[in-house]
This record gives C-alpha cells, structure tokens and sequence, in this order.
C-alpha cells in the first residue's frame, strides 16, 4: 500500500491541492488508484514534489521546472543544461533586485517629500505621481 494524498503531501512541505495540481500539469506522473478511488502515491512522488518546491522556492517557474525534471531523467550528465538555466535565472534575479533597487529609491523620495515642511495642502506624493510638483525631484539634485 503507498501513501494518500495527504501523507504525500505534508512529506512534501505541500499542499493537497499543490498536488493534485502539479499532477494535472504532468508534473508529477500520473498515480495508482485503490479499488475504492483514492490517489496510492509512492515514495518517489515525495521527491520529486520535495523537487519542485525546492525549485519553485529557487525562483524556478513551472515551465522551467518542468525543464529541470526533464533534464533529471535523460542519461548522462545534464549539468551544462542545467547551469544554463541557473545563470539565466540569476540574471533574471539580478534583474528584479536593481528594479526594486530603482522602486525603493522612488518611495523613498516621496516619502521624504511628504515630510518636509511647508507643502502646504496638497499632498507632495500624490502631486508627484500626477507629475504636478513643484518640488524638484531628489533624484536630479
């Protein structure tokens, strides 16, 4: 007898419904059903959904994932495939920290604008995104 859905899934750091939907996606094969219906998992399902939550943890999407479980079962050494999509994701990565970086330097003049002095009634953030300030933009000076 293997495991129920539910076992396989708190095995896995996962939710049921994570399970049911990375089967339906083919992410996980296809499981044995019990004379009764009910999902009869094995031990190999926990790794591989062990896998893709590491991988989905990593930043990996479910396409690249899918990938990555590709690449894990051809013969021989998938490593040059696999580091290839390891920079490509850490590009992406390095990529959305400077936009953050560039964001939280935004925010952060507008909240200074909004705690100087003497702007009156009209709400110094809010005339900025309209593009009505006065106030010159901190990150010109």
């Amino acid at each position: 007898m293997g495991l129920s859905i539910g076992k396989v899934a708190r095995a896995a750091g996962v939710s049921v419904d994570a399970v049911r939907f990375y089967e339906r996606e083919g992410l996980i094969p296809p499981v044995r059903r019990t004379e009764s219906g009910y999902r009869d998992y094995g031990p190999e399902t926990v790794r591989r959904l062990q896998f893709i939550r590491r991988a989905k943890e990593t930043g990996f999407s479910l396409e690249e994932i899918r990938e990555l479980l590709d690449l894990r079962t051809e013969p021989g050494s998938p490593c040059a495939s696999v580091l290839t999509l390891a920079r490509e994701k850490l590009d992406l990565v390095r990529a959305k920290i400077r936009d953050l970086q560039r964001m939280e330097e935004a925010l952060e003049s507008l909240v200074a604008d909004c705690l100087l002095p003497n702007h009156g009634e009209a709400c110094p953030l809010l005339e900025r995104l309209v593009g009505h300030s006065d106030q010159p933009d901190r990150r010109q000076l």
